[in-house]
Order: structure tokens, then C-alpha cells, then sequence
């Protein structure tokens, strides 16, 4: 036990003890506590958290111990671990996250894998992701599928510096980042295999926006209108002057959006429309095909 700790007390001069001593600080009020503890620690130490487990007895130093314990605060104010982490994980990729970017989601890899499927291994092809956010779904499939061309749109420039740094660091080459809203980014004639987007999807009035986590997201990057679907049905109505005759719209939505969204597509004109659930059994992604029709057709 240190000597600024009470009788009783963890001894928070240790890595054992420091862990403690969050872990009942934050259990209250977030379930994950033990882990958010564990990351932040391996953060400021610089080591996995394996290290963490094998020498519990081992003494930071003493300025380690105060930006743990800084972070640990901040994180009792709700503050996303990913924000004062700088990075988060996805598809195995090390993701730099910040203030201005969507955290990326494990559900949207359900998105990744459903676009693989869609893509050939040894084919070029060409494929849009748009609001791209941290790159993740881009960054996802071009390292899965390095023979395909992606073209990865953003509105804000900021926001696609973020990705486009995270392609940077991981070495990945075969993506184009352009500013831009949704399809207005892309090239006036260029046909894609696949358009792909986890937009802004949760109705601008929800009360879940000022809780937990989203509290502290983008809110362009959450909300879309009166009934969450503006960006959808914008990327919809758009993607058809894109893609190429047989390519697929893959879209992910709310959980309790998908037969809206499948009727949406239906209108739009898209065939052999289909919703697809995540791993929690809700509806999360809808693909459908462009099959360019004769005649007028719905906007």
C-alpha cells in the first residue's frame, strides 16, 4: 500500500492495485469496467494488456499513474475509451479514432463480410464507400481484396484526413479518398461494382443521442432526419446513376429499420432486395441489385 492510500485500500503505486482501484471507480456506472481499466492502463504504459496481467506487482511511474488516473476520470464523464485512447479496432485493423470520426462498430464488419462476398479475389474492380468516416470499411476491404480500386468519399475534409492517415500507416495503396457528399464525390460516368455505407441512420429527436457513448460522436454522423433515413434515401436515389448494371447497393440501418428500407429500395427500382442480420440476430444491413430498367423511374 502506497502512503497516500487508506488502510484497506489497493496499493495504487502497483499495476495490480491501480487496476482496482478503477475498476471500483468505474463499475457503477459502466459494465465494462474491468476492460476500459485494462485499456486505458496498457495505453499509458505502452504494453499490451497481457503485460498488465503478468506483473500486477510491478510500480509505473509516477507520472503514468497521473495520466491513468486522468484518463480514468474522464472516463467517468462518459467519454468514449476510443477518444482518449486515440485508436480503436477493427477488422483486426488498428483504427486512429478522434473527436471528429464516427467510433467504428464490430456490427458494421457484417457489412465488410457481405460486400467479400460480392467482390472477386482476383478481379479489379471498382468499389465506393461512402462517408467513410475513420476509412474503416474501406481500409477493411481493399486489404481483403488488393486487386480492387475503392474510392472513399467524406464531406469533411477533416474527417477524411483521418482516414486517409489510417491507410497511410497501414500500408494500404488501393484507395482513393475524395471530399465530397455521398455521390457527389464520385466520377461523372464511372460505373462501380458495389457502393457501400454505414451512414447516418438514428431519427434526429431519439434520446439515445444523449446517452452513453453517442453523447460524445459526431451528431452528422449519427442522426438524419425526422425518421433517421435522409442519408439513405439520398445515397439510394444517387447510386443508381453509379453503379453498374448488376451491381449492389449494400446499406447499413437500425435494427428496426430494414423492411423500411427494403420497401424504399423496392420503389427506387432495385431488385432481389434482401435484409441481412448481425450477430445478434437484428436486421443491420440491406443489399440490393441495379438493374437499369427502360421508362421513367422514381426520385
Amino acid at each position: 500500500m502506497s502512503n497516500a492510500d487508506p488502510p484497506g485500500t489497493p496499493d495504487t503505486s502497483t499495476i495490480g492495485g491501480l487496476l482496482a482501484a478503477a475498476c471500483a471507480q468505474l463499475a457503477p456506472a459502466h459494465s465494462t469496467a474491468r476492460l476500459d481499466s485494462e485499456v486505458l492502463l496498457a495505453h499509458v504504459l505502452g504494453c499490451p494488456r497481457s503485460r498488465l496481467w503478468a506483473y500486477p506487482e510491478r510500480r509505473p511511474a509516477r507520472g503514468q499513474t497521473a495520466r491513468f488516473r486522468a484518463l480514468v476520470a474522464r472516463r467517468l464523464t462518459g467519454e468514449p475509451v476510443a477518444y482518449l485512447t486515440g485508436t480503436r479496432e477493427f477488422w483486426s485493423l488498428p483504427l486512429r479514432v478522434t473527436p471528429d470520426t464516427l467510433i467504428p462498430r464490430p456490427e458494421t464488419e457484417d457489412l465488410v463480410e457481405l460486400a467479400l462476398e460480392r467482390i472477386p479475389a482476383d478481379t479489379p474492380t471498382l468499389v465506393a464507400d461512402l462517408g467513410t468516416g475513420t476509412g474503416a470499411i474501406a481500409l477493411a476491404i481493399a486489404r481483403e481484396r488488393p486487386r480492387a480500386r475503392l474510392v472513399a468519399t467524406e464531406r469533411d475534409a477533416t474527417v477524411l484526413a483521418v482516414a486517409r492517415a489510417n491507410g497511410l500507416h497501414l500500408g494500404i495503396a488501393n484507395i482513393e479518398y475524395r471530399t465530397g457528399d455521398w455521390c457527389a464525390a464520385l466520377s461523372p460516368g464511372a460505373r462501380y461494382r458495389l457502393v457501400v455505407s454505414n451512414p447516418p441512420y438514428i431519427p434526429t429527436g431519439d434520446p439515445h443521442l444523449a446517452q452513453g457513448d453517442v453523447a460524445f460522436e459526431p451528431g452528422t454522423a449519427l442522426a438524419a432526419g425526422p425518421d433517421g433515413l435522409d442519408a439513405i434515401r439520398r445515397i439510394a436515389a444517387q447510386a443508381r446513376d453509379f453503379l453498374e448494371p448488376g451491381g449492389g447497393l449494400l446499406l447499413e440501418h437500425g435494427y428496426d429499420q430494414g423492411d423500411t428500407v427494403c420497401r424504399l429500395l423496392a420503389t427506387l427500382g432495385y431488385q432481389d432486395v434482401e435484409d441481412h442480420w448481425d450477430a445478434a440476430g437484428q436486421p443491420r444491413v440491406t443489399v440490393a441489385i441495379w438493374v437499369p430498367a427502360t421508362g421513367p423511374r422514381e426520385t
